[in-house]
C-alpha cells in the first residue's frame, strides 16, 4: 500500500496511467475506493496522482483540528514525495476548495487548473454548510440532501426519472456507510475545516489557465459561486453544464471537455 509521510501523517496515494501529470483532489467524505470508476477514466488520459485526504480512507486520522491550509500543504508534500515540481490539478467539490488553496499558495506548481462544482468562500460565496445536515432527522436530511445535489430533485421529479433516483440512492449510501467511530470523526473534522474556506481575496494569485465547471441546478455550489471564482482569476473560463452537483456524471459533455482542457487540447477559451 503506497503511503507518503507528509506533515507528520501517513497519506495513502495511488499513481497510475500515462500522459500529462494530473493531481486529482476528491470531494467531501470521498475516498479513492469510492471514486474508483472516475479514477479509472482519468488514468486512461493522464499520469494520475490521487490520495485519500487526511481523516479519510486509508490515510491517517490526526486528532487535532484540520485547516484548509493543512489540506493544501498535504498536496505540496505529496508532490515532493513523488518528485513532481509542477502538474495539472483537478479539484472536485471540496477538492476544488483545496485546489484553490493550493494554487493561491503555490501558484508556480500548477500548470492548468480545473475547478468543478466548488466555491471560493468569503465574499465570493460559500458552498452549502453540509455539517448542518447532521442536525436533521433521517427523512428530512435525505429529502434536503436530494434537493441540494440537484434543485430539480423533488419527489415528483425522482418518481419520473429512474436514473436520477438511482444516483440519489447511490450518493445517500456512499460516504458514511460502514464507517468506524474514528473514521466518522475524521469526516466530521473535514467538514469543520470546510466551514472556514475563504480564498476569494487571494484568487488573483492564480496565474495558470483555469476551467471552472458548474452545474446549472447545483444547490450546494451554485453557479453564482463559480462566476465569482472566474471574476477573480485572470485566465479563467466558466462552463455551465446541465446537471447539479454531480453534473460530471449527468452532462455527457462535461468529462470530455474537462479532459480536453487538462490535456491542453484547447486553451481556456
Amino acid at each position: 500500500m503506497p503511503t507518503a509521510t507528509v506533515n507528520g501523517i501517513a497519506i495513502y496515494f495511488e499513481r497510475r496511467g500515462e500522459g500529462p501529470r494530473l493531481l486529482f483532489v476528491n470531494g467531501s467524505g470521498a475516498t479513492l475506493e469510492r471514486m474508483g470508476p472516475l479514477l479509472d477514466i482519468l488514468a486512461t488520459q493522464f499520469d494520475l496522482l490521487a490520495h485519500d485526504q487526511r481523516g479519510l480512507g486509508r490515510t491517517a486520522i490526526p486528532a487535532e483540528p484540520y485547516s484548509m491550509a493543512d489540506y493544501a500543504a498535504d498536496i505540496a508534500g505529496l508532490l515532493d514525495h513523488v518528485g513532481w515540481d509542477r502538474c495539472r490539478v483537478m479539484g472536485l467539490s471540496f477538492g476544488g476548495m483545496v485546489a484553490q488553496e493550493f494554487a493561491v499558495t503555490w501558484p508556480g506548481r500548477v500548470e492548468q487548473l480545473a475547478l468543478l462544482c466548488t466555491s471560493p468562500g468569503g465574499a465570493g460565496g460559500s458552498s452549502y454548510p453540509l455539517h448542518e445536515l447532521e442536525q436533521l432527522g433521517p427523512d428530512e436530511r435525505a429529502a434536503l440532501a436530494s434537493r441540494l445535489v440537484d434543485s430539480r430533485f423533488t419527489p415528483e421529479w425522482l418518481a419520473d426519472h429512474p436514473a436520477d433516483r438511482m444516483m440519489v440512492a447511490g450518493l445517500a449510501g456512499g460516504a458514511s456507510a460502514g464507517l468506524t467511530d474514528k473514521q466518522r470523526r475524521g469526516a466530521a473534522a473535514q467538514l469543520d475545516a470546510r466551514r472556514f474556506h475563504d480564498v476569494f481575496g487571494r484568487l488573483d494569485r492564480i496565474t495558470c489557465p483555469t476551467l471552472v465547471g458548474a452545474g446549472r441546478y447545483d444547490a450546494i455550489a451554485p453557479v453564482a459561486n463559480s462566476e465569482a471564482i472566474v471574476s477573480r482569476i485572470p485566465d479563467a473560463e466558466l462552463r455551465v453544464y446541465e446537471g447539479g452537483h454531480a453534473f460530471f456524471g449527468q452532462d455527457p459533455k462535461a468529462i470530455p471537455e474537462t479532459f480536453d482542457f487538462l490535456r491542453g487540447d484547447s486553451a481556456a477559451g
